[in-house]
């Protein structure tokens, strides 16, 4: 098979690839994200493979508006640590709590009483480590794995629904980088958080 030499014949066929990827975006039950990328790089020119992995980020990009997020910077560090380091091509990302333009959001006890509230504050964290992500690599679309969550919940001593509280970020990662985002996991529960948070949550993710 010859090089894609022409960049006209290029673009027809970054939009294919972006086609088949935003099919797959809305069918993601029956497809893994990984089938969606082209089989092989090298029938690409030069300028056509800037184009699609260009379009890759806007994927990205655009599944996060399209969940109405939007990355702030990442909140500060609470205590005598760094928010991420990296090791080879592991970045490990530091507990997140629910901060937004600069204070905790979701204060206090998790119970049955209020666990939607804390599924929104996971979530909050879950984004938070994304902000941290970006931070530290320059764009998401260097993401090759959500290899693990660590969740806490600060709940009362008989709450028992840990996992329901931290599947909150489970899934935000499963949207936001299909099979990618598919990790392992625990979740726990917690006598008390940092600033009387809500949840935490920290991460170690594989980069490119």
């Amino acid at each position: 098979m010859s090089s894609l030499s022409g960049t006209n014949e290029g673009i027809k066929q970054v939009s294919k690839m972006i086609r088949l990827h935003d099919w797959a975006k809305k069918n993601r039950d029956k497809v893994d994200d990984e089938y969606c990328l082209p089989l092989s790089y090298m029938y690409l020119d030069s300028q056509t493979l800037k184009s699609y992995k260009e379009s890759q980020i806007l994927l990205i990009e655009e599944r996060l508006k399209d969940l109405g997020i939007k990355l702030e910077d990442p909140p500060a560090p609470a205590g005598s640590y760094i928010p991420t380091v990296t090791t080879g091509n592991l970045l490990f990302v530091s507990g997140q709590i629910p901060v937004q333009e600069g204070k905790v959001v979701f204060t206090g006890k998790v119970s049955d009483d209020n666990l939607e509230t804390a599924q929104r504050a996971a979530k909050l964290c879950g984004i938070n480590i994304l902000s941290q992500i970006k931070k530290e690599l320059g764009d998401l679309e260097r993401v090759a794995k959500i290899v693990k969550l660590s969740g806490y919940v600060n709940s009362v001593p008989e709450f028992t629904q840990h996992p329901k509280v931290i599947n909150a970020a489970s899934d935000l990662f499963f949207e936001i980088f299909g099979q990618k985002g598919k990790h392992s996991r625990v979740a726990l529960g917690a006598t008390g958080l940092p600033l009387d948070s809500m949840t935490e949550i920290d991460a170690i993710v594989e980069f490119s």
